[in-house]
Parts: C-alpha cells; sequence; structure tokens
C-alpha cells in the first residue's frame, strides 16, 4: 500500500454519536476509499513530490477522454473519473508507484484530518442571507431585504472594491481543517468525523492528514489534571 497522506472520498451523511460521557457529538460519515495511484510525481522529473491517485468506482471507459483513456492505460490503470494529487509521507517517496491501492487503513493511529470539498451552490443571493445583514423594518411599504445606498457621494464618487452586495453564493473550494476522527471502518471504507464537511451528500472530497494537529485543552482529562498557573497562585499564597 502507498504511503500517501491523503485519500479521496464522497460524503455519505451526518448522524449523531453519544461518547463515554453520554454527550451527543455531530458527525459525518464519509466513503474514503479505495484509491489507486495512478502516476508517482517526482523531484526530478516533474519538479515536485506527490502521488496522483483516483478514486475506484463503477465508471464506463467511453464516458472519459481519449487523452485520459491514455494515461490510464499506460500505468494498467482502472478507468477512473475523479483524480487529485496528494501529498507523499516522508519516508514513502520509494514505496509509491502506480497501480498501488490507497485505502482508509492510512488514518488508523491519527486523530485529525483535513477535509477539501466544494460547497453547496447558493446561486443568486441578496445580502440578508449572502453576508447576514440585519435589513430594515419590517413594517408596511419597507423593502427591508434590499442593500441600501451603497454610494459614495461627491468624493469619492465611486464604488470601493470589496463592498458586500449581493451575488453568486456557494459552489466554491473550502477547506476544514482538523476534524476529529470518532472512527475507521476498514471493511466497509468508511471514515467517521466529528462536525460537518462542505458540499452535498455524494460530493467528491479530499481527505488529508492533518498538517498542524491542535493541542489539547488543558484541563481536557477532567479534574485530576492540575493547571500550572492557579498551582502557582495558591503556592504564592501558602508562602
Amino acid at each position: 500500500m502507498a504511503k500517501v497522506a491523503g485519500i479521496l472520498g464522497k460524503k455519505v451523511g451526518m448522524t449523531q454519536l453519544f461518547d463515554s460521557k453520554g454527550d451527543v457529538r455531530p458527525a459525518t460519515v464519509l466513503q474514503a476509499g479505495p484509491c489507486v495511484v495512478t502516476q508517482h510525481k517526482s523531484q526530478t522529473k516533474d519538479g515536485y513530490d506527490s502521488a496522483q491517485i483516483g478514486l475506484v468506482e463503477f465508471v464506463k471507459e467511453s464516458r472519459l477522454t481519449q487523452p485520459m483513456r491514455g494515461h490510464l492505460a499506460k500505468n494498467n490503470v482502472p478507468p477512473v473519473k475523479f483524480i487529485r494529487e496528494v501529498p507523499i509521507e516522508a519516508d514513502g517517496d520509494a514505496a509509491v508507484k502506480a497501480g498501488d491501492r490507497v485505502l482508509v487503513e492510512i488514518f488508523e493511529g491519527e486523530r485529525f484530518v483535513d477535509i477539501v470539498g466544494v460547497s453547496k451552490g447558493k446561486g443568486f443571493q441578496g445580502v440578508v442571507k449572502r453576508h447576514h445583514f440585519g435589513g430594515g423594518p419590517k413594517s408596511h411599504g419597507s423593502m427591508f431585504q434590499i442593500t441600501g445606498s451603497i454610494g459614495s457621494s461627491a468624493f469619492p464618487s465611486r464604488v470601493f472594491k470589496g463592498m458586500r452586495m449581493s451575488g453568486h453564493m456557494g459552489n466554491e473550494r473550502v477547506t476544514v481543517r482538523n476534524l476529529r476522527i470518532l472512527g475507521v471502518q476498514r471493511d466497509d471504507n468508511l471514515l467517521v468525523v466529528e462536525g460537518s464537511v462542505p458540499g452535498p451528500n455524494g460530493g467528491y472530497l479530499v481527505i488529508m492528514k492533518a498538517k498542524k494537529v491542535p493541542r489539547e485543552r488543558r484541563g481536557f482529562a477532567g479534574a485530576a489534571t492540575v493547571d500550572p498557573l492557579k498551582a502557582a497562585k495558591r503556592a504564592a499564597k501558602k508562602g
């Protein structure tokens, strides 16, 4: 199995899970893989190191373009539609080659993941929904959801760039970092993470190992954890 730092998948849906304390946690179920390495990009040939992987799912070869068919046939790889590049782990450069499998078990032992997806498209929306404007009075005769005046009078006699206005909302590339892993099911290629994931159910995702793992909060382990700041203050009072 290739030593890469990420995998491709799909969003299955959201659910709820209860932890050992009885607290409810929002969870998202992801289909993570199986994937196959379609190309190994090296520093000497391409100028950087990465692995191009594709999500293995049923797709007719006739639905692929001719260049893509040739690219996959060159390395004897099955037809794949969703292809992305993921980093290679430091000790896995020599172990990555075209045709290797990438499975969800690469996240075993990991605590957090970064997920990249495309947010839901909302179409053309006004400022109340797009930018959370409060709006005007809702009494009769008031158009409370319009933007209002944006003119700048005689000076500077123009609209500044970046003005929050009505426009296209959603359908953007979104990265959510440090989602906690709640479970890994190798048999069904499922990954359960805490929190929400961008995109609709069935949307494609890029799931990678977290780049900057957050530190656990002080006192997270319970009452037995000693806060050094409070302990120092108590010692100063006793002295």
